[in-house]
This record gives C-alpha cells, structure tokens and sequence, in this order.
C-alpha cells in the first residue's frame, strides 16, 4: 500500500514538474509569428515636363516674299489650253541632268510667244537648244528662255522690247530634241547679281503656266 502511494505521489511530481516547464504532450510547437512593417507608399512622382523641342508647334513651310516670285505669265505656245500641260521640271534626262524647264508640245510652226514683258538680251544657237532666245524681264531679276524654235520671228533682233504675247518664234525640234516632237523648251531663271543666266537658279515654270480647267 505504501509503495503505490509513494508511485502515485511520484508521478504527480513529475505532472507538475513537466507543466512547470511549459510544455504540453503531443502538441508540435509552432514559430512565433512573423512581424512585417508597414511600408509607406511613395509618394507619386509628378510628370517630367515636355522638353521645349516637343512642346514647340510644327510651323509650316513660309514661301520666300511674293516680291521674289516672277510675275504673272502667259502660256508662251499659241492655242496651248493651260490645264493641259505636265509638270516634268524635276524629270531626268539621261543620268546626272535635271531637266530644269517645261516641254510644251505643239505642231511644228506652232507660233512662240512672250510670256513676259521684257528684252530680247541674246540670240544664240547651241547643240542642245538649237534655236534660242533669252528674254529678260523689265526689272532684270529673271530670265526667259525659249528653246529648240524652228525659226525667229522675222526682224527678231538682241535690246528689242517685248511686251505679252509679242511673237518670238515658232516651235520646231532644232538642237537635240527628238525630229518627230516638236515642241518649245521653256525655262525660267532666277539671275544672279551679275545678270549671268548661266549661274542662276532655275525655277519651275510649271506653276506659273498651269490654269484647271
């Protein structure tokens, strides 16, 4: 009897013992739990302004000064409907030669005339042009030339007068347009300050000849 006593207190012992120690039979000890700290939102960053070249308008092209443009001209082939011609200014003939000028076809005799007021300043023949005839506006800022005529006007002579639609010539194939298509080789130029047409800037006749119908 004494000996289950003594078993029983000693069990109690260890029960106590065992509770004292703060831990629990069968039970898995879980890991205390993670602390996470509040992390504050940064504060939102504001918009890069436009640099100035994005913020900058796209400014259209401005022409150069009415006051640098030719005058009004007329169609310099007689019976020629204006809304008939094409632009060819900017086509190539042969590899490295811009055409730089407008071909107006017409039959051959096909009266030439001024598309201007202006001077006759030179009557000359050349391989490429044949028949030419370089005509100076009045305020000898541009030229007109007049190519691959099939004559003169008769008593054509270099320092005569011109006036809109005086006669210059008829149109033909001299020089070395093709002997089947006849027409008149127009150019206009920009001179120089020293009045050499050789030198200056060609401008397209195109614009200035072109009427829709």
């Amino acid at each position: 009897m004494k000996k289950l006593a003594f078993a029983l207190g000693a069990a109690i012992l260890a029960a106590l013992a065992w509770m004292a120690a703060g831990t629990t039979p069968n039970v898995t000890t879980l890991p205390p739990p993670l602390r996470v700290s509040r992390v504050e939102a940064s504060p939102p960053v504001p918009p890069m302004s436009e640099s100035p070249a994005a913020a900058a308008p796209i400014l259209p092209v401005v022409p150069t000064s009415t006051s640098d443009a030719p005058r009004p001209l007329i169609m310099p082939v007689s019976g020629i409907d204006p809304s008939s011609i094409h632009d060819m200014f900017d086509e190539m003939r042969g590899t490295t030669r811009r055409h730089d000028a407008l071909d107006i076809l017409a039959p051959r005799n096909t009266p030439v005339v001024a598309a201007d007021d202006g001077t006759v300043k030179k009557l000359f023949t050349s391989v490429p042009g044949g028949l030419t005839v370089y005509e100076f506006d009045p305020d000898q800022r541009y030229c007109y030339y007049y190519a691959h005529l099939d004559a003169y006007a008769p008593g054509l002579h270099e320092g005569q007068i011109l006036h809109r639609g005086d006669l210059v010539g008829y149109v033909g194939t001299t020089g070395n347009a093709p002997k089947d298509t006849p027409h008149l080789h127009f150019a206009v130029i920009r001179l120089d300050p020293d009045k050499r047409w050789w030198t200056g800037s060609a401008i397209n006749p195109y614009p200035l000849l072109y009427r829709p119908r």
